[in-house]
C-alpha cells in the first residue's frame, strides 16, 4: 500500500553505507519505523529529507512488516536548532517523547502540530524552554488520554488555596489541610503555579503557551510536568536526564 503524508523525523540510525532507518511522526499514522533506501548519500534529496527534525512530505509504502519511504521532500528544517546544544538536547527529548507517547496507526495530526508547534516556539525563541517543556509534556499525556484531574481538591472540593498539592502518581491535587502524609510524592503549589499547570491541560490549543511566570514558578512546574510523566509511561527519559546536566 503506498500513501503520502506529512511528516517529522524524530529518530535515525544508519543501516549499512548507504541506507537509514527512522522513525517518523506522521500526520496519518502516528508513529512510524520506515527504511530509507540511499539517504545517506549526501546527492540524495531524501539525505536532508529524512533527518532528525526534519518535517517532510513523505510517500511511504507500507508492507506486511515494514514502512519504506520512496520520496521525502522537506518542509521544514529546524536548522537553528542544531546550533544549539541545549537547544538540540530538548529537541531529542521531544522527540523521545513523541515515540513513547504518540500513536501509532491512527490520526495523529493534534500530535503532529503540537510538536511541531513547540519546536518553532523553541527554535525562534518565541518562548523559554522552561515554559515550552511543561507545557508540551502535560498537553501530550493529555491528548494521549492521561489527563490529569486539577479541577478541585480531590477530598473538599476546593478549587483554589494558597498551597495545593500535586500528586504525579496519581495526576490529583489536594489542599494542603486535606493532605494526609503516605510517603507518595508530592509537589507543594502556590495560586500561580496551580494555575499555569491547569493551563497546561485545559487552555484552548491556541492559548496553550500563552502565559508567564516567575522563574520559581517555572521550576515547580517543570517538577510537577517532567514526575506526572514518569509516573504515567513508567520510563526514565534519558535524553531528558542529559539535557538536565548540561543545562
Amino acid at each position: 500500500m503506498k500513501f503520502q503524508t506529512m511528516g517529522l523525523i524524530v529518530k535515525e540510525q544508519n543501516i549499512g553505507e548507504q541506507d537509514k532507518l527512522v522513525h517518523a511522526l506522521t500526520a496519518t499514522n502516528g508513529i512510524i519505523k520506515a527504511f530509507v533506501r540511499g539517504a545517506k548519500n549526501i546527492k540524495n534529496q531524501k539525505c536532508a529529507a529524512t533527518s532528525l527534525l526534519t518535517y517532510s512530505r513523505l510517500t511511504v509504502y507500507k508492507g506486511r512488516e515494514s514502512y519504506i519511504i520512496g520520496d521525502a521532500i522537506p518542509e521544514r528544517i529546524f536548522s537553528k536548532l542544531r546550533g544549539d546544544v541545549l537547544k538540540t538536547c530538548l529537541a531529542q527529548y521531544f522527540c523521545e517523547l513523541a515515540i513513547t507517547i504518540c500513536p501509532r496507526e491512527q490520526n495523529s495530526e493534534e500530535f503532529l502540530k503540537l510538536i511541531l508547534n513547540s519546536l518553532y516556539l523553541l527554535s525562534e525563541n518565541k518562548r523559554s524552554a522552561q515554559l515550552i517543556k511543561p507545557s508540551l509534556e502535560m498537553r501530550l499525556a493529555s491528548l494521549a488520554g492521561y489527563m490529569p484531574d486539577l479541577r478541585m481538591c480531590r477530598v473538599c472540593g476546593e478549587y483554589l488555596c494558597d498551597n495545593m498539592l500535586f500528586l504525579p502518581k496519581s495526576g490529583t491535587i489536594e489542599c494542603a489541610d486535606c493532605h494526609r502524609e503516605n510517603g507518595d510524592m508530592k509537589i507543594l503549589l502556590n495560586r500561580s503555579s496551580l494555575t499555569a499547570l491547569r493551563h497546561t491541560v485545559y487552555a484552548d490549543d491556541n492559548k496553550l503557551f500563552s502565559f508567564a511566570l516567575p522563574e520559581s514558578d517555572l521550576d515547580v512546574l517543570n517538577e510537577a510536568s517532567e514526575n506526572y510523566l514518569k509516573y504515567m509511561f513508567e520510563k526514565d527519559f534519558s535524553t531528558l536526564n542529559f539535557y538536565k546536566t548540561i543545562s
